[in-house]
């Protein structure tokens, strides 16, 4: 299959950098999330309306809240996928699918350095 050679030394080096880089400004994007959750006032926090606020107030609040919560997950779990290729690179195995064991498509890695599945196995996975 084409694209399936393995990566280079200096492949692996630029994408170790890029996957460096992109953790580096996601733990920055986390520490603001957190930080941002945490000087809201527990009335916030809590969703409770003073009796002059109105009722979309309090939406919007909850609302704001919400996406925060989704946004602090998915840089969560943005920065887990980049620690496991991290740690991939070092132990040898990266750019080596997970489930069947064969190496991932270079454009695929190249797209997205975090991917741990060839196409193959993650389409399969997604139709689960």
């Amino acid at each position: 299959m084409a694209g399936t050679t393995k990566l280079t030394k200096i492949e692996l080096r630029d994408l170790r950098v890029r996957l460096e880089d992109e953790r580096s400004e996601l733990d920055t994007q986390l520490v603001t999330i957190v930080e941002d959750s945490f000087a809201a006032t527990q009335s916030d926090l809590s969703g409770d309306v003073g009796l002059d606020d109105e009722a979309a107030d309090a939406g919007t609040a909850t609302f704001e809240r919400e996406k925060d919560l989704s946004i602090e997950n998915n840089v969560r779990d943005l920065l887990q996928k980049i620690d496991r290729a991290l740690k991939r690179m070092d132990d040898g195995t990266y750019g080596i699918c997970d489930i069947c064991g064969k190496l991932i498509e270079k454009a695929r890695v190249k797209a997205l350095p975090y991917v741990d599945l060839c196409i193959k196995d993650a389409q399969a996975q997604s139709r689960r």
